[in-house]
C-alpha cells in the first residue's frame, strides 16, 4: 500500500506545485501590464517622453489651461493668468496659483503631470518633481495644439472630436455674419490694456483665430500690414482710426486707460458712428482653448447676428 500511496501523494505534490507556480506568473504577468498600462509615451518636441496615462494631478505653467480643463483633467496649480480668467473661474477655485519660480509650492502639489511653454525656467527643476511637456507658442495653429494636448493627456479621440464639432459650427456663423454685414467688410481687433491699445493679427487669441481664420472675415489692409506677421501692433490714439475695420472688436479690461473713448478721433471712426464696435471682456481673452473659444464664438453671433444664445 505504502508503495501505491507514495507516488500518488508525490503527483498531488508535484500538480499543486505546478499550479501554483502558473497562477504566480499569471499575478506577474498582470502586474507587469498594468504597470505599463498607467504610462504612454508622448512624442513632445524634445523627443519621446513617458507620462501618466491617466494624470489626475497637472500643473499647468502655459496658456493650455483650457485645453485642459475641457478635456476633463483634474489641475490642481496653474499661473496668474489663468486663474484670473473669468472662463476658468470655478473649475479652478480648488487649484492653486503658481508660477516657475515656485518650485517648493509646486512639490507640495504633488502633480503627476507638468505643462509649460518652451521658455519655462527651472526645466531641469521641474522635470524632478513629475513629467514635464513644453510646447512653443505658435509653433503650431490653436487647433492643432488642442490635439496635441489631447494625445499628451491620452483623450486625442476627445479632442478630434471638438475640433471637427467647432470648426463647422464656426464657419456656419461665418457664412451668416459675411451674409449679413457683405463680403468685404472689414473688421479689426483692438485691446486696451493699461494705457497701451494694440491692434491684432489673426493668431493672436482675441477671438482672432474665429474671426479670420474660421470665419473668413476680411481685415484692413493697414491691419494686415503691420500686425498679421508679427502678431499685434502697439497703436497711439492718433492713428486709431486708419485700424479701425467697417466693425471693431474691443477687447477691454475694466482696470484700462479708457480716454481714448472720449476723444473726438474716436467718435468719429465710421464703426463708432454706426454702432458697430462690440466690446468683449480682455481680462481671459489672451486664450484660444476650448473654453474661451466658445464663450468668444457665442459673443459673436450674439454681436454680429443678434442672436440670444443660451
Amino acid at each position: 500500500m505504502k508503495k501505491i500511496l507514495f507516488p500518488l501523494i508525490l503527483l498531488l505534490v508535484l500538480i499543486v506545485s505546478a499550479c501554483s507556480n502558473g497562477t504566480t506568473e499569471k499575478d506577474k504577468g498582470n502586474a507587469t501590464k498594468e504597470k505599463e498600462q498607467k504610462t504612454i509615451t508622448y512624442q513632445s518636441e524634445n523627443g519621446p517622453i513617458k507620462v501618466p496615462a491617466h494624470p489626475k494631478r497637472v500643473v499647468l505653467l502655459s496658456g493650455f489651461t483650457g485645453n485642459v480643463l475641457s478635456l476633463g483633467v483634474n489641475v490642481v496649480g496653474a499661473d496668474t493668468w489663468s486663474k484670473n480668467s473669468p472662463a476658468f473661474k470655478d473649475q479652478l477655485k480648488d487649484a492653486q496659483e503658481v508660477s516657475e519660480d515656485n518650485i517648493e509650492k509646486i512639490i507640495e502639489l504633488k502633480p503627476d503631470l507638468i505643462i509649460g511653454l518652451s521658455t519655462t525656467k527651472n526645466l531641469d527643476k521641474l522635470k524632478k518633481i513629475a513629467p514635464t511637456v513644453t510646447y512653443t507658442w505658435g509653433k503650431v495653429d490653436y487647433l492643432t495644439q488642442h490635439i496635441e494636448i489631447g494625445k499628451l493627456l491620452n483623450k486625442e479621440k476627445e479632442a478630434k472630436d471638438w475640433v471637427e464639432d467647432f470648426q463647422k459650427r464656426a464657419q456656419a456663423a461665418g457664412d451668416e455674419i459675411r451674409a449679413k454685414i457683405g463680403e468685404n467688410a472689414t473688421v479689426s481687433v483692438i485691446e486696451s490694456f493699461g494705457k497701451e491699445l494694440y491692434v491684432y493679427g489673426d493668431n493672436w487669441a482675441r477671438g482672432t483665430e474665429i474671426l479670420y481664420q474660421s470665419m473668413k472675415l476680411k481685415m484692413p489692409e493697414k491691419v494686415k500690414e503691420k500686425a498679421l506677421k508679427s502678431g499685434y501692433y502697439t497703436l497711439s490714439t492718433e492713428v486709431l482710426p486708419e485700424y479701425a475695420g467697417d466693425y471693431v472688436i474691443l477687447s477691454k479690461y475694466s482696470d484700462a486707460d479708457d480716454s481714448f473713448q472720449k476723444t473726438e478721433s474716436y467718435k468719429n471712426i465710421p464703426a463708432v458712428k454706426n454702432n458697430h464696435v462690440f466690446e468683449m471682456e480682455g481680462n481671459g481673452a489672451s486664450f484660444n482653448d476650448p473654453i474661451t473659444l466658445e464663450k468668444q464664438l457665442k459673443f459673436f453671433e450674439e454681436s454680429f447676428l443678434g442672436k440670444t444664445l443660451f
